[in-house]
């Protein structure tokens, strides 16, 4: 089982905790956290995009001129795709991006995010994360005792108003619960900083 130490929320040691070997010891799949990764950023995707085709766009209502006898190509509408101001063809239309990866898969991603995080040494396992009243500076100073300085990612067994909104201000910095964790997140911040009991909550759920 992996073994990593124990914090205060001010940085100093306090022992060691072992993590769940099947969420936090896995050899991580680079291919599956690629998968999670494509899903997700699909699943954000808005999907508005349109054009208009000829029965949508603006005029065009009778055949410009008669069929035969002019010595010019026929033509229905103004509006058909080959003329200036004329509907698109084949154009976007508004789709939903978002599919889903089976549910074995997003947990393997998931775990393998985890383990990954153990694996660089980029895991802070803390105690608890107690902020008496919202303010930035009580964040800061829980990642300078940390001497976190990149992306930080904060996991909490639950919610709490108050570290979410301690952290809002602060733009390398993002606070989840264990039942929000996602690949995208675990990837985009380089620190992942865990309450001992989120730690437990997750390698309870996930393995």
């Amino acid at each position: 089982m992996p073994k990593v130490a124990l914090l205060k929320q001010d940085g100093s040691n306090v022992g060691e905790i072992e993590l769940n070997d099947a969420v936090f010891g896995i050899e991580p799949n680079t291919h599956v956290l690629h998968e999670a990764v494509v899903m997700q950023r699909a699943s954000l995707r808005q999907g508005t995009h349109a054009v208009k085709n000829r029965s949508e766009v603006r005029g065009g209502g009778r055949k410009p001129w008669r069929q035969k006898g002019t010595g010019r190509a026929r033509q229905g509408s103004i509006r058909s795709p080959q003329w200036v101001g004329g509907g698109t063809v084949f154009g976007p239309t508004p789709r939903s991006y978002s599919y889903k990866l089976p549910k074995k898969v997003r947990r393997l991603a998931l775990k393998s995010a985890l383990s990954s995080k153990v694996k660089e040494e980029g895991l802070f396992v803390l105690e608890a994360i107690t902020i008496d009243a919202p303010k930035t500076k009580e964040v800061i100073n829980i990642l300078n005792g940390l001497k976190v300085e990149e992306k930080a990612l904060i996991v909490l067994s639950e919610k709490d108003e108050t570290v979410a909104r301690s952290a809002n201000n602060l733009q390398n910095v993002k606070v989840l619960t264990v039942e929000e964790l996602n690949v995208l997140d675990l990837l985009t911040h380089d620190k992942l900083i865990i309450t001992k009991d989120a730690a437990e909550k997750a390698g309870e759920v996930l393995a």
